[in-house]
């Protein structure tokens, strides 16, 4: 499903990736561990197609997307992929129905069924009394669902998540956590979190360290 190869990343002198493979089957739970400065968000953008490699590639489902131009990486990201942050990333000037059309709008979709979508996925994520609220007015939670709605609206295969509880309370984070595993069961996703949450780790089906750049 997700193969990384001979990924090198540097930022001016700090060379931050330093040959990282990697190898993700369909339908599995990654976590993706490590100190603070190991390269696990870089990591996991280059695998989103976010940022490029200074060398090697990146496969999915044998597509080599790590050299596709700017435009086909971004429409790639928009029909394949989602991305859950830690601090959700929900735009303040719209209401939770709205954030999570946004990347059908992208796509392509109609109004009125990417608002079908929409609806049905925060209905699934038990958020139909939120959709005209604005994220100002839902708690960290609610938050937190809203943009897994939005990672899922267009149907992606892959869910990438960078520390999706960490800005949790612990009740909140267990039910993250749930989810996340309920997910995949129920849509047979492939999910890669990078994390310092180790409850959430050791419940994912592999775990993978990384130290200075490379994977221990």
């Amino acid at each position: 499903m997700i193969e990384a190869i001979n990924i090198h990343k540097s930022f001016d002198e700090l060379h931050v990736l330093k040959g990282v493979n990697l190898k993700v089957e369909q339908g599995e739970i990654v976590a993706v561990v490590g100190p603070s400065g190991a390269g696990k968000t870089t990591l996991l953008q280059i695998l989103g197609t976010i940022d490029n490699p200074d060398q090697g590639l990146v496969l999915i489902e044998g597509q080599d997307v790590s050299h596709l131009n700017e435009k086909q990486q971004s429409t790639f990201r928009n029909l394949h992929l989602g991305f859950i942050f830690q601090f959700h990333q929900l735009l303040p000037e719209f209401t939770a129905l709205e954030n999570v059309m946004i990347p059908a709008l992208i796509a392509g979709k109609d109004s009125k069924s990417a608002a079908q979508k929409a609806k049905e996925l925060l209905k699934h994520l038990q958020l139909s009394d939120r959709l005209e609220h604005k994220p100002s007015e839902l708690s960290g939670g609610e938050k937190q669902r809203v943009a897994v709605a939005r990672a899922l609206v267009n149907n992606p295969k892959i869910i990438l998540a960078d520390e999706p509880s960490g800005s949790l309370d612990t009740k909140n984070k267990k039910e993250l956590h749930q989810l996340l595993f309920d997910l995949r069961a129920q849509f047979g996703l492939t999910i890669i979190i990078v994390t310092h949450d180790e409850a959430l780790a050791t419940l994912s089906d592999r775990k993978i360290e990384m130290k200075d750049g490379m994977i221990l």
